[in-house]
């Protein structure tokens, strides 16, 4: 096997991350760091994140006063409203819903380069080929959304819940033509998905591009490689769950390495090395961002599903940091809250709070704060009171009942 061409630390890797989850010297990506005063302004820069990434990961759960969708925009994107966030998706807009790492919002500029899965997904993963057992089911969907427009999922119920018209059945066939291209998502409202007519949603010139399965399959490995900095093979396809897809994804690498576009690169770690990949643009900004000093005071919040999160090995091994997501665990089970959100602090993952919004009055609970350290330093505590004060002013909502830091 042919040795890595370049070697990093943990140190280096744990930057090129920040860096490319746009947390650490955004403008050297060209990222913006506030979200600005008007709001077409702050609507383009959420755009412009989630251009960064490729991706912006949606889930229902919004006990802490925002969706994940909003949290990450709102780590961001210093000042935004995460209301905001909630209104990104709808006719006009530069993004499409699909599946992408989750259910995501996604550039609508990479709608080409999800025909390979949505030939794939004409049968649904999970549900089995739920349209060629109900084929009059999907045409009585299609013929009513094109007759009477945008329908919600509740809409699709219709007046009976007897025979073929089941409500359960209807939804499973809607987001069965949503996956296979048939259907797409125009807008959500209330995070309830509409559906409608393809032809009604993307733009022509967007349907009429054809994309290869290569030509998609190497876009996607370079999205994910600029939002990770550094990331083995198994996390890049993880970023887009390349299930399966083992060859395409070995071939495409191949192809990237060969263009001069990305390089192999082992991280050392202690006595291991971890193969993995670098974009070589970042490789060559990598002594500039050595070279920062990434103020420790300054805290942010950021959403369990963050890009920079998901992949909990990989957090393990750059920030010595053990990401938990305990939503569906019993509350007994539980080591350390409901909706935990971890707080970063320059370039060290500190601690975490366990948050509760009441909107009915205007508040927010502080249920738990858990710090890494047994003796937290009297920054790692300024940085979670700014971090803390950041994020209720995204949410709206004023200081409520707090529990003392462990």
């Amino acid at each position: 096997m042919t040795p890595p061409a370049e070697t990093i630390t943990i140190a280096q890797a744990r930057r090129l991350a920040l860096a490319g989850a746009g947390l650490l010297a955004p403008r050297r990506l060209g990222l913006p760091e506030r979200a600005g005063v008007r709001l077409g302004e702050a609507r383009k820069r959420c755009y412009r994140v989630v251009g960064h990434f490729g991706y912006l990961q949606l889930d229902t759960v919004a006990v802490s006063g925002a969706r994940t969708h909003c949290i990450v925009l709102a780590s961001r994107l210093n000042g935004l409203d995460t209301a905001l966030g909630e209104t990104l998706l709808g006719p006009g807009a530069p993004l499409f819903e699909y599946w992408g790492h989750e259910a995501c919002w996604l550039p609508l500029s990479l709608y080409p380069c999800f025909e390979w899965r949505r030939e794939q997904y004409r049968t649904h993963p999970w549900w089995g080929d739920v349209l060629g057992e109900h084929p009059e089911v999907a045409r009585s969907v299609m013929k009513r959304i094109e007759h009477e427009g945008p329908l919600r999922s509740l809409d699709l119920e219709g007046s009976g819940g007897t025979g073929w018209w089941n409500p359960k059945l209807t939804r499973r066939v809607a987001e069965s033509l949503w996956l296979a291209g048939r259907l797409a998502i125009r807008e959500r409202r209330s995070f309830q998905r509409s559906f409608d007519l393809v032809e009604r949603v993307i733009p022509k010139d967007v349907r009429a591009r054809r994309v290869s399965t290569a030509e998609a399959f190497d876009t996607l490995l370079l999205y994910a490689l600029a939002g990770h900095g550094w990331a083995s093979t198994a996390t890049l396809s993880a970023t887009w769950r390349l299930v399966k897809c083992r060859d395409l994804v070995r071939a495409s690498l191949g192809r990237l390495r060969e263009a001069g576009s990305i390089t192999p690169c082992a991280l050392r770690a202690e006595r291991r090395t971890f193969p993995g990949w670098i974009r070589t643009d970042a490789l060559e900004r990598l002594p500039e961002l050595q070279r920062l000093r990434p103020r420790g005071d300054r805290g942010v919040l950021l959403s369990p599903f963050d890009p920079l999160l998901w992949d909990r090995a990989r957090v393990r091994l750059l920030f010595g940091f053990e990401q938990r997501i305990e939503i569906y665990k019993p509350a007994s089970r539980r080591r350390y809250g409901y909706y935990c959100l971890p707080v970063l602090a320059g370039e060290r993952l500190i601690g975490r709070v366990d948050l509760k919004a009441r909107r009915s009055e205007g508040k927010l609970d502080v249920l738990s704060t858990h710090f890494e350290s047994a003796n937290p330093t009297a920054r790692d505590r300024k940085a979670l009171g700014r971090a803390l004060e950041r994020f209720r002013a995204s949410v709206g909502l004023r200081q409520g009942g707090a529990h003392p830091a462990e």
